[in-house]
């Protein structure tokens, strides 16, 4: 087994009809134990998604689709920042969902995201998604009456629908070549409440610090009770959930980097092959570009 599977395959779930949160520890670090091996790994990961990205650029047939969903403070931009640090910004587009504007209100929920899905040979970042639809639309449903949606619609099997919805829109995307990632960064309470304090503590990240976020920290047991239904009902081979430990963040970065190394790998990606007319061609142009005394034309 790689190094990338061995950190990334036990957070992996594909079928979710089992799946109980409470069975995935927020501060596990696998084998690990050391922050110095994993930022050794972790910069092999980078590296090697560098390489890999360049080929699916280069090659043009696949996308990939990375969706971030959390509590507040569980890291998602920190995550972003340090795995994605050494991908090329031509290949890689990063959106950032928040309350949808008034436009947005006048279109179905998915639609919003739609419009930022990755070309083919480019890689796509969500942070957060059309699975705040399942998430903090279901813990407050006044945000849901400002949908507008027609009233017959709106019925108790709901978020069920919505779920249906979202898995055959996922199964649509990779029939046509988008692989889709998804990762819920699994913060516990404990260490949600420290993060919080260094914010308030700490100058350089008093900025970071809403009052909203104490707000949602008091609904915390809806969010996990809406986390664990949607990660069980929307995991799918095709479309996996990672439940990633996210207490410690440098096994966070490594625990994702590791699936998406993976991910990459299992698509056997290659440079484009040339064909013999265009070696011709290249061979021509280095002969129109060498001297006749063998140097090179300047």
């Amino acid at each position: 087994m790689s190094w990338a599977r061995k950190f990334s395959k036990p957070y992996r779930v594909e079928h979710g009809k089992k799946f109980r949160l409470k069975n995935y520890d927020p501060a596990d670090t696998a084998t690990l134990r050391s922050e110095e091996r994993a930022g050794e790994l972790l910069a092999k990961g980078v590296a090697r998604m560098a390489e890999l990205q360049d080929k699916l650029y280069a090659q043009d047939r696949w996308g990939l689709l990375l969706i971030f969903q959390a509590m507040d403070a569980a890291g998602k931009d920190g995550v972003i920042k340090h795995v994605m640090s050494g991908v090329n910004p031509q290949g890689c587009q990063v959106y950032s969902f928040k309350t949808p504007s008034a436009e947005e209100l006048d279109h179905d929920y998915l639609w919003r995201t739609m419009k930022c899905l990755p070309e083919r040979g480019r890689i796509g970042i969500f942070n957060r998604s059309y699975y705040e639809e399942v998430l903090v639309v279901r813990v407050h449903p006044r945000i849901l009456a400002n949908e507008r949606i027609p009233a017959p619609l709106v019925t108790k099997n709901i978020w069920q629908e919505r779920f249906q919805d979202i898995c055959s829109l996922e199964r649509y995307l990779s029939r046509n070549g988008l692989v889709i990632r998804k990762f819920f960064l699994n913060v516990s309470k404990k260490e949600q409440k420290k993060r919080f304090l260094d914010r308030l503590q700490q100058p350089e990240k008093n900025w970071k610090f809403s009052a909203a976020d104490l707000q949602e920290r008091e609904h915390w047991d809806d969010y996990m009770g809406a986390y664990e239904d949607m990660i069980a009902n929307t995991s799918t081979p095709h479309a996996p959930w990672f439940v990633i430990p996210a207490d410690n963040k440098w096994f966070t970065r490594l625990a994702v980097a590791a699936a998406i190394v993976d991910t990459l790998d299992g698509l056997n990606l290659a440079y484009p092959k040339v064909d013999a007319q265009k070696k011709k061609e290249l061979e021509a142009a280095r002969k129109a570009l060498v001297g006749k005394k063998g140097g090179y034309l300047g």
